[in-house]
């Protein structure tokens, strides 16, 4: 029995929880504020990512506060809180952030009752530069739809009671999920939640693109009619029922809310109290003996002998074995395909939207040294030159290349089926060729100048705290870089587009991947270098988790 149900006796008196809040509180703010102490570096990065996002926010607002007043406002509103909700269930599992004051398994031992534990948890997760991006549309939202004294007092109570539902959804649905990239034998099930995840930041991905057409708001109002009396947006629409005069509506859309509110909390709890009080089964050792593995078979036999072979068999086992990198790849997979074949089936997609396949998987030659967490001290020993880290990073790009090409090729064909544009595949497989050959590049030098670590522990937690903003800089840097680098690419697909030479487009095959192999290989060289000069550092900032 664990301290969460264990009943008080009279063996000792029974935990003070009543200040349980403003402790949790105050942990997060001391782990953020000794966060950015570590390094300059940290704190301009955070100071960066702070200023962005109130840049984003204010925009946001203001476009919120122009609709105040147009017809259409209420149902773009609705459809905005809601895709909004949806991104808080699915983002934090896709794109991991927090710190330990929100990781429930650390607390085990702690004599603390579950009530006061998700309360705490809850307000102390209302902390972050999330929470405050959704809290600036959220109130925004009320601004646009709220007209008289009865829609101000519905804005009043639906502000809260919107930023509780999507907080409390995140953390509900992180706790019904936290072992699932911790266990060995849930690694699977880790595949199986990535494609969900995937799929589901596609649904936020095209809500966001049909709130966008301004000149079709009238076709959303069906999807705004109902998605109003779903919890994640009722009561935003309770404050444009409110100010329509709508009150009973308006009463009854704000119950659902916090209907939806309890419900979640109470499932929050349950699973809090079975994750803390339950042993993992996943992590008991499995029957029969373990297979050894001896002798080059495989894959193994077909790669030459040395360095390059190991650290491809090595990175490969990472893809097959580790649940994060698991999880990432199949991930990447997943959205690679969903995005052009879905606009395709739609009618409005293109066959260059094939290359957001290589995109995706072109992200996983970032943080290359972070991967390997604090076992990277292992393969710093065997670098003592730039030599060594050029072998080694090709090696990793060769394993990038030797998935990702093959699947480029097949959803750059299955795209121009669906279509039945094979005109245009040739411009799109030379510009995937370049865009790939980019990021390897970019990809390489943003791992040996931006390293930052992958916690071990903590299903949700690619990034370590502090180091989040780091992380995003990195990689989006990196994409921007590489969109540059690719433009001798991208400039005579679009002017041979524009004069009508389709004609010419398969030149782009050849001239696409000798130009990627090209700026794959200088990256390469380039962070081999800096990789060799930097490896103190590296390993530094790699082993923080």
């Amino acid at each position: 029995m664990s301290v969460l149900d264990a009943p008080v006796t009279s063996a000792g008196p029974a935990a003070p929880t009543t200040g349980l809040t403003p402790v949790f509180v105050r942990l997060k703010l001391t782990l953020l504020r000794n966060g950015l102490r570590q390094s300059s570096g940290r704190k301009a990065v955070f100071i960066t990512s702070l200023v962005f996002t109130l840049l984003l926010a204010a925009g946001q607002v203001l476009g919120l506060v122009l609709l105040r007043g147009n017809e259409h406002a209420g149902t773009v509103v609705v459809l905005l809180t809601g895709v909004v909700a949806l991104g808080w269930a699915v983002l934090p599992l896709f794109f991991p952030s927090g710190d330990d004051t929100l990781d429930p398994t650390r607390l085990v031992m702690l004599p603390l009752r579950p009530e006061p534990l998700i309360r705490a948890l809850l307000v102390s997760s209302m902390i972050g530069i999330g929470p405050l991006f959704t809290l600036c549309l959220v109130v925004g939202s009320a601004i646009a739809l709220a007209h008289g004294a009865a829609g101000v007092v519905f804005a009043v109570l639906a502000v809260p009671l919107t930023m509780l539902l999507c907080v409390a959804l995140s953390r509900a649905v992180a706790t019904a999920n936290v072992r699932l990239l911790n266990s060995r034998k849930g690694r699977d099930l880790a595949v199986l939640s990535g494609l969900v995840i995937a799929v589901g930041i596609q649904f936020v991905n095209f809500g966001a693109q049909r709130l966008g057409q301004a000149g079709g708001l009238s076709t959303l109002e069906p999807a705004g009619d109902v998605v109003r009396w779903l919890p994640g947006a009722s009561a935003v629409a309770s404050v444009d029922a409110a100010s329509d005069g709508a009150y009973g509506v308006a009463v009854a859309q704000l119950l659902i809310t916090a209907a939806a509110l309890a419900a979640l909390m109470w499932m929050w709890q349950r699973t809090l109290v079975r994750l803390m009080t339950s042993p993992d089964g996943s992590t008991l050792a499995a029957a029969g003996p373990a297979r050894e593995e001896s002798g080059r078979g495989g894959l193994s036999a077909l790669l030459p002998e040395g360095r390059t072979a190991t650290v491809m068999q090595r990175s490969l086992r990472y893809v097959a074995r580790d649940p994060k990198t698991k999880a990432a790849w199949v991930t990447a997979l997943a959205v690679g395909a969903i995005v052009p074949l879905l606009n395709a089936v739609q009618g409005t997609g293109s066959v260059y939207f094939a290359c957001f396949a290589a995109g995706m998987l072109g992200m996983q030659m970032y943080n290359q040294f972070g991967q390997d967490t604090s076992a990277f001290w292992m393969v710093a020993l065997t670098i003592s030159s730039p030599r060594d880290a050029y072998v080694e990073l090709r090696a990793r790009a060769l394993v990038l290349l030797l998935l990702t090409l093959p699947f480029t090729l097949l959803v750059c064909a299955v795209t121009a089926a669906v279509i039945g544009d094979w005109q245009a595949l040739p411009g799109a497989l030379g510009l995937s060729f370049a865009l790939l050959g980019s990021m390897l590049a970019t990809g390489a030098v943003a791992s040996a100048l931006f390293p930052y670590s992958i916690p071990q522990e903590g299903a949700f937690k690619n990034v370590v705290p502090g180091q989040g903003g780091l992380a995003w800089i990195s990689i989006l840097g990196g994409m921007v870089a590489a969109a540059l680098l690719a433009a001798p690419v991208i400039v005579p697909t679009i002017w041979m587009h524009v004069t009508d030479h389709h004609d010419a487009l398969w030149l782009l095959v050849p001239g696409g991947l000798g130009y990627g192999a090209l700026v794959g290989w200088a990256g390469l060289r380039i962070a081999a270098r800096r990789t060799a000069n930097r490896l103190p550092e590296i390993l530094a900032a790699v082993s923080k988790g």
